[in-house]
């Protein structure tokens, strides 16, 4: 019989276009999450090759599965069948050595790849040792690069919920209205909700919402300009560092209530 106190089982994916703030929302989101002490189990995943996430949070990362990935190519190329038999029964170890564990929640970057070329069975296998791994955690957020093909292709097949970031911008909107359509027309990601959240808002809200309504898409929450995340940002500060009274993180804490841990 399942523990009605247990927490369940959570899997969020942040998506959008390339500087809206998803690395910063998914830095204050984890924080958020945290300091509801409903989450369990945190597993932070970074799979934008930019790997801002480690910075946002002040979390060094020694090994990368980008790294795996290369060591396990590399392998494959110049090894000889002893070795490569060895290398797969490790794969589970080297994930682990990939893993970065805090007092607070665990942290997996994937990192960049070196070698070109498609490695769709290397990809497969990666991201059934990601899904291994992630059994052992109560909730997961992936901080993902534009679009959803990456999260579908080298972390998850699925997502409870995918949360589209956009600033007050047209291309943003214009972006986030590309991944709608990318989930639930071209079906690239199995996805249960989707909601959009704009960032950085100074004015135009009611533009904005129209956006919103225009795309037939939930508005999970309007995230003010916040001159404490620019500083924190400037400075290399970690977010999760962040005034426990800054106007961004106060939204995130509803976002993370209300659209996370009660849906």
């Amino acid at each position: 019989m399942l523990d009605p106190r247990a927490p369940r089982k959570r899997l969020v994916a942040v998506c959008g276009k390339g500087g809206v703030g998803k690395t910063a929302f998914t830095a204050m989101l984890g924080r958020a999450l945290l300091e509801s002490g409903t989450a369990g189990k945190l597993l932070l995943i970074d799979a934008d090759p930019a790997m801002g996430l480690p910075i946002a949070l002040g979390v060094p990362v020694r090994r990368t599965m980008g790294q795996v990935r290369e060591e396990i190519i590399g392998t494959a190329r110049k090894g000889n069948r002893e070795e490569k038999v060895k290398l797969v029964d490790m794969l589970d170890y080297l994930a682990l050595e990939a893993l970065t564990e805090t007092d607070a929640f665990a942290l997996l970057a994937m990192g960049r790849t070196e070698t070109l070329g498609c490695y769709c069975p290397v990809n497969d296998l990666l991201r059934g040792t990601i899904e291994s791994l992630s059994k052992s955690f109560d909730t997961i957020v992936i901080d993902g690069e534009a679009g959803v093909e990456q999260i579908n292709r080298q972390v998850m097949r699925r997502v409870d919920t995918l949360v589209m970031i956009s600033d007050a911008t047209s291309r943003g909107i214009q972006t986030a209205d590309l991944i709608r359509k990318m989930v639930r027309e071209e079906k690239l990601i199995d996805c249960d909700t989707l909601g959009l959240v704009f960032n950085r808002v100074q004015a135009n809200r009611e533009l904005l919402e129209q956006a919103g309504l225009k795309m037939g898409v939930e508005v999970f929450g309007y995230i003010p300009q916040d001159e404490n995340v620019a500083y924190h940002d400037l400075v290399g500060k970690p977010l999760t560092d962040l005034s426990p009274d800054s106007p961004a993180l106060a939204v995130v804490r509803d976002i993370a209530q209300h659209r996370i841990l009660e849906t």
